[in-house]
C-alpha cells in the first residue's frame, strides 16, 4: 500500500516536472527518471522520519499506552518491505477473527518475514509481537517496536520471561492491543515444526482472551525467489478458541492442539498429504 502511494506521488511529480519545465519530446526521459528515482527517495525519507521519531520514544516496558505513530510505522514499514521483496500475502479464514475483543495469536515461525507480513496483513487488529530481546535492541527498529507495544522475552531466564507474560496479559486485559507470539520460540530452519513452549499459552489463559491458532506458509521461500519471482505467502486462520474455554484447558493441551492443527494445515498447503 505504502509503495503504491509512493508510486502515485512520484508519477504526479514527474508529470508536474514535465509541465513546469516545458520539456520537449526528446527530453521526456527526464520525467521517467523523476518517477523511477522518486519511489526509493520517498522510501528513504520514510525511513529517515522513523529514525527521527525513534529518538523521542522511551524503549522501556511495560507501557501505559501505545504510540499510534509507532504502530503505523511498523505496519506500513512491514508492508513496504513485503512490496519491495515481491511478497503477496493471502488471508484465509479471516472471518473467524474476533472483531470486538483482543486476542492472542499463535502461529509457526519460519522467516523474518513472518512478523512483517502478519503485522501489515492484520493491521486492523492491532497486533503487537513478543520477540527475542536482541530484536528490541536494534537501532531505530527496537524503539519503534517498543512504542508499538512489542515485548521482549528471554526464554533463558524464567523470571524475565514471566514478567513478559504478565505484561502481555495486562495489554490484553486493558484492551491496549492484541498479542502475537511464536510458541516455537525461534525460527525453524527446516520445514519441521519445533516443540511448542507451553508458557506462551498462559497469556490467553490468564488474561483471559480468545486464542487464535494460525498457520503461515511460504515466507521461507522469499529469500530464494527474490528478486526474479514473486512469492505468495498464506496465513490460514485455523481455529479460534473462546476465552471461557481457554481458561478451562491446561496449557499443555492448548499447545498440543495448536501444534497439531498447524502441522496438518502446513502439510495440506505444501502438498505433503
Amino acid at each position: 500500500m505504502l509503495v503504491s502511494i509512493f508510486a502515485v506521488v512520484s508519477a504526479l511529480a514527474a508529470v508536474a516536472y514535465g509541465f513546469a519545465a516545458a520539456l520537449p519530446l526528446t527530453e521526456l526521459w527526464k520525467c521517467l527518471l523523476v518517477f523511477v528515482l522518486g519511489i526509493p527517495a520517498l522510501s528513504a525519507l520514510y525511513v529517515l522520519s522513523a529514525a527521527v521519531v525513534s529518538l523521542f520514544i522511551d524503549p522501556t516496558w511495560p507501557r501505559e499506552k501505545q504510540n499510534p505513530l509507532c504502530r503505523a510505522y511498523v505496519a506500513d514499514g512491514g508492508g513496504m518491505c513485503c512490496s519491495y521483496c515481491r511478497v503477496r500475502a493471502h488471508l484465509n479464514g479471516g472471518e473467524k477473527l474476533p472483531e470486538n475483543e483482543r486476542f492472542l495469536l499463535v502461529t509457526n515461525h519460519r522467516s523474518l518475514f513472518d512478523p512483517l507480513m502478519l503485522f501489515n496483513l492484520l493491521k486492523k487488529y492491532n497486533l503487537a509481537f513478543i520477540s527475542k530481546p536482541s530484536n528490541m535492541r536494534l537501532p531505530v527498529l527496537g524503539r519503534i517496536a517498543a512504542g508499538a507495544c512489542f515485548l521482549p522475552i528471554d526464554r533463558e531466564r524464567d523470571r524475565e520471561a514471566l514478567k513478559t507474560i504478565k505484561a502481555a496479559q495486562e495489554y490484553l486485559r486493558r484492551d491496549l492491543c492484541s498479542i502475537c507470539i511464536f510458541p516455537e520460540g525461534t525460527r525453524s530452519k527446516t520445514r519441521e515444526l519445533l516443540p511448542f513452549h507451553h508458557g506462551s499459552f498462559k497469556i490467553a489463559q490468564r488474561a483471559p482472551a480468545p486464542l487464535v491458532i494460525a498457520a503461515c506458509s511460504g515466507t521461507d521461500q522469499v529469500k530464494k525467489n527474490f528478486p526474479l519471482r514473486r512469492t505468495d505467502v498464506y496465513v490460514d486462520i485455523l481455529e479460534v478458541i473462546p476465552a471461557e474455554q481457554v481458561r478451562t484447558m491446561p496449557t499443555a493441551q492448548l499447545a498440543e492442539r495448536a501444534r497439531t492443527l498447524i502441522e496438518e494445515d502446513l502439510k495440506k498447503r505444501e502438498g505433503e498429504v
